[in-house]
Order: structure tokens, then sequence, then C-alpha cells
């Protein structure tokens, strides 16, 4: 069986990538995340290593095992930084260029018969009015992924004298979950009932080209095997010559969501880039910034129109029509209305945030493990075992039992998303004198919000980014349930309660 290494195997092409080639491959898997954390496929020839290449004595580990293990023939390096905030973050050169050295030095021991590099259309700088992008296109894009995918470019071109290399420039990917993030941030807003909802920058041309990920992994499959027919050092261009622009987007989504298409609002294109600097410092404010930063305005009503004929001409390689976006629309659409939940979650894993205030980021595993929490809680209480501590509560009302929990976690996730405890603690004085009506005791309620406590604190821990916030992160769980037992005391000791002391 052939060998294949695969870097940034966790990523959205990776993980599609690996189910593609996992019975016909042995393959070494490299990635920085666990293979059960990013729900990549298990498979008897998937050997993961999870390393950062920019490691450099853990990554020569690696590859020194996967020599012993036989070595490999094809090696595809897909691992990259990039991030929407225009932020010159030195993860870029960490990653895209001294990671991808790290990862040259040891193929170049290796020895595999193909070199695959990931490279972008986005390190090309839009063509001018009625040009398009080629093979032949320099990558001269000024946004810092540009500049470091134009570094590795010329890497990958230096060691492709002693190794065939190939440089396969991707356009955007997306699947019938969608999982590209300006489109998520587009389809999100769109659909909402947000104040900007129908409003498209420019005149709404801004366009780009995409292409579907079981495209993307055809394509890759059809440059492996014809590989060694092609000459070293060779650029090519994935997917067809089409761009979308926003307009055709707006009109679509929203056709398909609502049976009509909405009309848009255009904000002229001088009033865009203000815009966008005055949303974002609010937003630096409130610590969390939008995901619209000042940088994208350079690009509206532009059009990165492609001509890849040679790269399909080359391979004998085509996209699917059926598999372009607009085709595609229908189904992402149709998962948005039918599986909410999903989409919501495989589109949030695939957006990239270097910085999101700890808050947020608690607030959003709360939100993950929010069915599991308050399933945890319902079975604490209502147990057996918990009969004398709540006899008041099984007294409740069917619908009752099943809310109560439900609501006291969802008025703690939105005191965690907003900093304020008070938010908390007013649902508490209402909890508080509703319970005193019925007779519970200030004990029986305040254990229950400690049960909840102990709860989610328990599910968050067997998450490694709960973990990684810090033993601070607590704080924002217990300290506001300790004021929401506080002021549930307040509420019972104003009305002449006896024994409402609770540690």
């Amino acid at each position: 069986m052939k060998g294949l290494v695969l870097t940034g195997a966790s990523g959205f092409l990776g993980r599609h990538l690996l189910d593609a080639l996992k019975s016909n491959y042995r393959i070494y898997a490299i990635a920085r995340r666990s293979q059960n954390r990013c729900n990549a496929p298990l498979h008897a020839n998937i050997r993961w290593y999870q390393v950062d290449i920019a490691h450099t004595e853990n990554l020569q580990n690696v590859f020194r095992a996967i020599r012993r293990d036989g070595g490999a023939e094809t090696v595809i390096h897909l691992a990259a930084h990039y991030d929407f905030t225009g932020e010159d973050h030195p993860e870029y050169f960490r990653t895209n260029v001294n990671g991808l050295r790290n990862i040259l030095e040891e193929v170049r021991i290796l020895r595999p018969r193909c070199f695959i590099f990931a490279s972008s259309l986005a390190a090309c700088e839009f063509p001018p009015s009625g040009k398009s992008l080629t093979e032949e296109t320099p990558p001269d894009g000024r946004h810092i992924y540009a500049v470091t995918k134009a570094i590795g470019e010329k890497l990958v071109k230096e060691f492709g004298e002693k190794i065939p290399s190939f440089i396969v420039r991707l356009p955007a990917l997306f699947s019938d979950w969608c999982e590209y993030p300006p489109l998520f941030i587009f389809i999100r807003t769109w659909l909402s009932q947000a104040w900007n909802r129908n409003i498209l920058g420019g005149k709404g041309k801004s366009a780009i080209p995409y292409l579907h990920v079981r495209d993307a992994v055809s394509f890759l499959e059809r440059l492996m095997a014809i590989s060694e027919t092609l000459a070293s050092g060779s650029i090519f261009i994935a997917g067809g010559d089409e761009t979308i622009s926003h307009l055709d987007l707006f009109k679509s989504v929203t056709s398909n969501y609502l049976g009509e298409p909405r009309k848009p609002l255009h904000m002229p294109r001088f009033l865009c880039g203000p815009g966008m600097w005055f949303r974002e410092i609010i937003g630096s404010l409130r610590g969390e910034k939008p995901f619209e930063r000042t940088w994208m305005a350079h690009y509206i009503d532009k059009d990165m129109r492609v001509d890849a004929s040679w790269t399909r001409k080359k391979l004998n390689w085509e996209p699917r029509k059926r598999l372009t976006l607009l085709r595609r629309i229908p189904f992402l659409i149709e998962y948005y209305k039918s599986d909410p939940l999903e989409w919501f979650a495989k589109n949030r894993a695939a957006m990239k945030q270097p910085y999101v205030h700890p808050n947020l980021q608690l607030y959003y595993l709360l939100e993950k493990y929010e069915n599991r929490i308050d399933a945890m809680i319902r079975e604490s209480i209502f147990n057996d075992q918990m009969l004398n501590e709540f006899a008041n509560y099984r007294k409740l009302g069917e619908a009752e039992q099943y809310w109560a929990p439900k609501r006291a976690l969802r008025e703690l996730m939105s005191s965690v998303r907003t900093l304020d405890k008070g938010v908390f603690m007013a649902y508490c004085r209402d909890l508080a004198k509703i319970r005193s009506s019925l007779e519970f005791t200030a004990r029986e309620i305040c254990e229950a919000l400690m049960i909840l406590n102990n709860c989610a604190i328990k599910v968050l821990d067997q998450d490694p980014d709960f973990k990684a916030l810090g033993p601070d992160i607590r704080n924002y769980i217990t300290m506001t349930i300790q004021f929401g037992v506080d002021a549930i005391q307040e509420v019972y000791e104003k009305s002449g309660a006896a024994d409402i002391d609770f540690p």
C-alpha cells in the first residue's frame, strides 16, 4: 500500500481528503489538534501525529517514525494559518514560512515521488477590470497571508529541483453545510433580523471563485494520479472560471429561504470603509469585534476573474456542474432550516478567531454542551437518592420540571455572555419569590443552583478548550451562581424566613 503524508489533516480539506483516501493509502496525518477533537475519520490506515510543524524537533521525530514505517511516495502540505482579521499576526510567518521550511527539510530526507503545496488564489491581487488570474500570475497580494504564501511558493520552487513538486492555488472552499467563514457570515446575516440584513457593500459586484470541497478532493486525487507525467514546479489552479458576486448570492439565498428574492440596499462604496471602521471600534469596546474589518473595504466591487483552462486541459479534469455554489445553495439553505444546531456548529468550528474574549469562549462552550449539562442537572435533582433534598421540585408539573433547569442554565449563559452578574441575580430574585409561594425553602433552591454549577464545571472540564482558559474562568460560572444564591437568601431574609444561610 502506498504511503501518504498529509499535513493540516485536522482542517476542512484535510478531513475530507482523509475520508476519500483512507482505504487506498497508508496515511501519516500531521495536525495540531487531536483526531477526536477535529472529528477526523478513524481508520486502520491512518496514523495520527499531533504536532506543531513549527516545532522542529517534534517534527523530526515524526518523520523518523514515518521513515521507519516504510516512508511515503506522496506528501500533501495543507497546513497553514489564515484568519480574516487583517492583522499581521506572528503565526503567519511561524506556520506558513518556518513550518513549511521544516516540512521541506524533512521531505528532502524522505524523498517522496511527489510533493504538493496548497497555495491559494488569495495569494494574488485581484486582476484589473477585464483581466483574469492565470497560472502565470505572480502571488502579489497585499494581505499578510498572501505575502507568506508568496514566500512559500518560492521555497517550494527552490526545493522542487530535487523532488517533483507542484503548487495548487485553491479558491474559496465550501460544503453543503457551508463551512466557508465569509459565506457563513453572509447567510447568517441575510437570514436574520439584524439591522444590516439587506445591506450590500457597493453595487454588490464583489466576486470570487468557489469550489466544492468534494471537487477539491477529486482535483488532488487526479494530480496525484498523473504527477509523474507533469513538469516539476508547475502551478495549477483548482476549479472553474466562474466567479459569484455578493448580489447573486444574496438573491439566491433569500429566494431559497423566503420563496422570493429580497431587494438589497446598496451602501455606497465610499461609505463602507468608514462604516466598517466605526463598527470595529465599537466591537473593540464591547470585547467582540465584527467579522467585517476595515481592510475588506479595499475589495468591494472587485471581481477575482480566473482563467484556469490550462490546468483543466493539462490534468484532463473538470469541476462538476452540479457542485457549483449556486447549484448547491438550495442544499445549504435546506440544512440551515432542517438542522440549524448542526449547521451553526459546523460553521462555528470553521471560524478561525485568533482572539475571543474569555467570557465569550466560555459562552460558546456552554452553548455547545447545553443539552448535556441540562440532562445532568435533571438527573441529579430528580433521582431517588435526592428525594428528601428536592421534595418540592418533585411536586412541580412535568412541564415545569423540564423547563426549570433549562431556564436556570440559559440565564447563567446570558450572564456569562454579557459579563453582567446582575442578569442572573435578577432571575434568582424572581425565582425566589415564585418558589417561596410554593413553600420551597431557600436551601432547596440554592442547592439546586449549586448542582447547576457542579454539572456545568464537570461537563466543561472534559473539553480541552475549557481547561486552556485557566482556573479563573470558573469564576464566570461559580461566582455568578454564588451571587444568585445571595440574591435568593436576601429575598427570603426580607420575608422573615429562618435558616437561610447556605455555605
